[in-house]
């Protein structure tokens, strides 16, 4: 009989402080590294674990003993990776001018993920944000 296989998966809670980001790469390039195709989500993984963590520092509101959770599965194929605050907001994509140093992040998370959106966490308080990735293809 063959055995159900359940996605690993990993989380991680991390300082309410933009220098955790660092740290959240990190954990996802260890993460990857133990799949055989994990070199294939890598670099956009990165990316979008970036801005969605910064996101989540910058605009969440939650006070700053909160913590920040990121999860990380690989399953069916795509890569999900979810940030989670204590905020109330949610996210959406916004219209930059070219002068403005900010606010291209959630434009890069639409363009570079095949989907993502924004949920209530579990017990009311705080969202979580969600990207999935599709593996790209490495050059041998």
């Amino acid at each position: 009989m063959l055995e159900s296989r359940r996605p690993r998966a990993f989380a991680a809670r991390l300082d309410f402080r933009v220098e955790s980001a660092p740290l959240a790469r990190h954990l996802l390039r260890a993460y990857l590294a133990g799949h055989p195709a994990g070199e294939c989500y890598r670099d956009v993984a990165e990316l979008l674990l970036g801005e969605l963590f910064a996101n989540a520092v910058q605009h969440a509101g939650a006070p700053d003993d909160r913590l920040i959770e990121v999860r990380f599965a690989l399953a069916g194929g795509r890569l999900r990776i979810e940030v989670h605050d204590a905020g109330a907001g949610r996210p959406s994509v916004r219209s930059s001018s070219p002068d403005e140093e900010h606010g291209r992040g959630l434009f890069l998370v639409n363009e570079l993920a095949e989907r993502w959106g924004c949920c209530p966490r579990a017990g009311g308080v705080g969202t979580f944000v969600w990207v999935l990735v599709t593996p790209a293809l490495v050059a041998a």
